[in-house]
C-alpha cells in the first residue's frame, strides 16, 4: 500500500520535485558542472563516491525541505546510500519531508522509428521490492522522442504504461517520462501524437489507479492540461530538458497546474569549491525561482 501522507502531499502541495538521479552515463558530466574534474578520480566507486557526497550537500542544506521541494528522485546508488548513518529515502522523509522517489529504468535502446525504447529490466521486481523496503514512495523511468514519428511514439507510451503496471503492482507509483527531445523540428507535432497516446493509455488504466506524467516542456502552452485534469494522473511534473534554469522557469510558468522536476536546471551555478554559506544561499535561490515557477503554473 502507498504511504497515504506521502501521496496526499505529491498530489496536492505547492512545490517541484528534485531530479538528483544522475546514472553512471550522466555523472562525469554533472560533476564536471560541480568542478570536479574526471581526473579526481580512478573508477566508478570514487565517482559515485563523489556523486553522493554532492548529492548529500544538496539534501543537508537548510533550502532543501519539504516546504518547497516535495519530492526527490535517486539513482539506486543513492538510495542504497546513507546520510548521517540513515538510509537516504527514510533521510529524506523523516528529516526533510520529502518524498523519495526511485530512477529504474536502465538506459536507453539505440534510436528506432525516431525514438529511444527503454532497456531490459529483467531485475525490475527485485528492484521494486528493494525500494518498498527502503520506503521508496514511487519510480522514474525515462524513454526519448526524437522524431514525430507515430508508430515509435506509441511504441513508447506503450512500453512506458506497461511497466507503470508492473510497478503499481508493488504499490509504489510510477513516474512515466516519455521525453520528447527539445532540439527536433518537429517537436509540436511530437507532442501532439504523445498528448493523443497518453490519452488512450490511460483509459485502459485498471479502475482507481494512478500515474504521475513527467514531460518536456511543451512548444504549445497549456498542450498537456487534459492530463493535469484526468483523475486517473496524480501530477503532471515538467523536465528543463537542457534548457538553462531561467528559460525552463519561464516556460514552466506558462503551463498551468504544472511542476517542476529538474536536474541541471536545479544544481546550476552549485560548485563544489563554495563555502557552505555560498552553497546554501545558491541553492535556495534556486530553489525559491523553480517554486515560484511551479506555483505560477
Amino acid at each position: 500500500m502507498m504511504n497515504a501522507t506521502m501521496a496526499k502531499q505529491m498530489a496536492e502541495k505547492d512545490g517541484f520535485i528534485a531530479a538528483l538521479d544522475q546514472s553512471g552515463g550522466s555523472t562525469p558530466k554533472a560533476l564536471k558542472l560541480y568542478g570536479i574534474k574526471e581526473s579526481a578520480y580512478s573508477n566508478d566507486e570514487e565517482m559515485f563516491a563523489l556523486i553522493h557526497t554532492m548529492r548529500s550537500r544538496i539534501i543537508k542544506s537548510p533550502a532543501f525541505t519539504g516546504d518547497k521541494v516535495i519530492g526527490a528522485i535517486l539513482f539506486e546508488r543513492t538510495m542504497d546510500g546513507e546520510i548521517d548513518g540513515i538510509p537516504t529515502a527514510e533521510y529524506l522523509w523523516n528529516k526533510r519531508g520529502i518524498v523519495p522517489f526511485l530512477k529504474v529504468d536502465k538506459g536507453l535502446m539505440d534510436d528506432a522509428n525516431g525514438v529511444q525504447l527503454m532497456k531490459p529490466m529483467g531485475d525490475l521486481d527485485v528492484l521494486l521490492k528493494r525500494a518498498v523496503e527502503k520506503s521508496v514512495f514511487g519510480t522514474k523511468m525515462r524513454s526519448v522522442i526524437n522524431a514525430a514519428n507515430e508508430d515509435g511514439i506509441e511504441a513508447v507510451v506503450a512500453q512506458q504504461f506497461e511497466i507503470g503496471n508492473q510497478i503499481l503492482s508493488h504499490g509504489l507509483m510510477p513516474i512515466i517520462e516519455p521525453e520528447v527531445n527539445i532540439k527536433i523540428e518537429d517537436k509540436q507535432d511530437a507532442e501532439n501524437l504523445l498528448l493523443a497516446s497518453i490519452k488512450a493509455h490511460l483509459e485502459k488504466l485498471p479502475e482507481g489507479r494512478q500515474v504521475m506524467l513527467k514531460l518536456s516542456l511543451p512548444t504549445e502552452a497549456n498542450l498537456y492540461k487534459p492530463l493535469i485534469e484526468d483523475p486517473r494522473v496524480m501530477r503532471v511534473v515538467a523536465l528543463s530538458g537542457g534548457y538553462p534554469r531561467d528559460e525552463a522557469n519561464r516556460l514552466l510558468s506558462q503551463n498551468a497546474g504544472m511542476i517542476a522536476s529538474f536536474s541541471r536546471a536545479l544544481t546550476e551555478g552549485l560548485s563544489d569549491g563554495q563555502s557552505d554559506a555560498e552553497f546554501d544561499s545558491t541553492l535556495s535561490a534556486t530553489i525559491d525561482s523553480i517554486f515560484e515557477a511551479s506555483r505560477k503554473g
